[in-house]
């Protein structure tokens, strides 16, 4: 909503969300078939409310997604990292990624292109520190993560829960930071021409 606000505030927003379906997944450990149907309903409602275009907000979902932009081609469905993934090939070289849900550091590496060198960074006890409403200490431990990312030209932080830690990531590593959510803004402004 930041990102949206900042990036393209002439954009109409509508929200939708099962928020069980990290939980299912950290829970079953992998991706299960049953999980791509349930986003398979979600973009179909979307689209069906008259939707441009839909933007994912958990990286650790991408073939569910794949299989909505598949689903309903041509309307631009994106996943949350692919437009940050983007900006980090644009960049080039030794890319840190850095994630407060373990699963992502399972599934978005392989995403990143092979002319990148990425170096994963699990910021434990962040996202359990947000959940409990506490962003600034969520913040605190990114930063603190961080500055185990040795030799990066940049970081990406890997979730849109992440981006409100980019100033202190930034702050602490003195790095270019990408985030999903203002990567993601611009790339959907770009493919409807707004």
């Amino acid at each position: 909503m930041a990102a949206f606000a900042r990036l393209w505030p002439e954009a109409t927003l509508a929200n939708l969300l099962d928020d069980s379906l990290s939980a299912d997944l950290a829970r079953a450990g992998s991706l299960q078939p049953g999980m791509t149907d349930r986003f398979l309903t979600l973009a179909r409602y979307a689209a069906g409310c008259g939707a441009d275009g839909i933007l994912f907000t958990c990286s650790a979902f991408g073939p569910c997604i794949e299989a909505c932009a598949a689903a309903l081609a041509p309307l631009p469905v994106l996943k949350p990292n692919e437009a940050m993934i983007e900006e980090a090939a644009e960049l080039g070289g030794h890319i840190g990624l850095l994630a407060t849900f373990a699963p992502t550091l399972a599934s978005m590496p392989p995403e990143f292109p092979a002319h990148l060198t990425v170096q994963p960074m699990l910021a434990e006890g962040a996202l359990a520190a947000l959940a409990q409403g506490d962003g600034a200490r969520h913040d605190a431990l990114a930063a603190q993560a961080a500055l185990g990312l040795r030799g990066c030209t940049a970081i990406a932080l890997a979730q849109f829960s992440l981006a409100r830690a980019a100033a202190a990531v930034a702050e602490a590593t003195g790095l270019p930071v990408l985030t999903t959510p203002d990567s993601a803004v611009r790339k959907l402004r770009r493919l409807l021409g707004a």
